[in-house]
């Protein structure tokens, strides 16, 4: 179950579609290999509550199986650290999203729909409205411990960048 939850939780995540007709992509691929209806429904679960977004409109609530945990961590741990700020710019870059502008501060509380907006948002930005909060959101004893070290690279990166964007570096 956390295998397929951890296989197929992006399939069929907004930020990929092309059409709204993959909505569904998941569970017709769960049908179609013929997982059971228990198995299914619970993968299905931890798929459509584990993202950042659905945990700032309180859709994550009271649904912290021990699997839920682990695949959310997992998820959560490739957003951060070196490999997470790979990740970032590069997505960043292939929507054309500005890199970074003091002129355009990080967003703070925000909801569901003001998250999904990326059009008010900078990739340094995404740091500061994502993805160092993702330490303190993390369900389990290990994923706590490795976003720890992750989060503090962030951290660091994030100030020698600012810095040399100033040219103070």
């Amino acid at each position: 179950m956390v295998e397929l939850a951890a296989l197929l939780h992006d399939i069929g995540d907004y930020k990929y579609l092309r059409n709204p007709s993959e909505e569904k992509i998941v569970e017709n691929f769960l049908e179609k290999e013929g997982v059971d209806t228990d198995k299914s429904s619970k993968i299905l679960a931890i798929i459509k509550k584990m993202g950042f977004k659905e945990e700032i409109s309180g859709l994550t609530n009271g649904s912290h199986t021990p699997e839920f945990g682990v695949v959310q961590d997992a998820d959560r741990l490739d957003a951060i650290g070196a490999i997470g700020i790979a990740r970032c710019f590069t997505f960043g870059g292939s929507r054309n999203r500005v890199l970074h502008d003091p002129n355009i501060q990080p967003r703070s509380d925000l909801s569901k729909d003001q998250y999904m907006n990326k059009d008010e948002q900078t990739t340094m930005n995404h740091f500061h409205e994502k993805l160092l909060k993702l330490k303190d959101l993390m369900k389990t004893k290990a994923g706590k411990t490795r976003a720890e070290k992750r989060h503090k690279f962030m951290e660091e990166f994030l100030k020698e960048f600012y810095q040399e964007w100033e040219g103070k570096a």
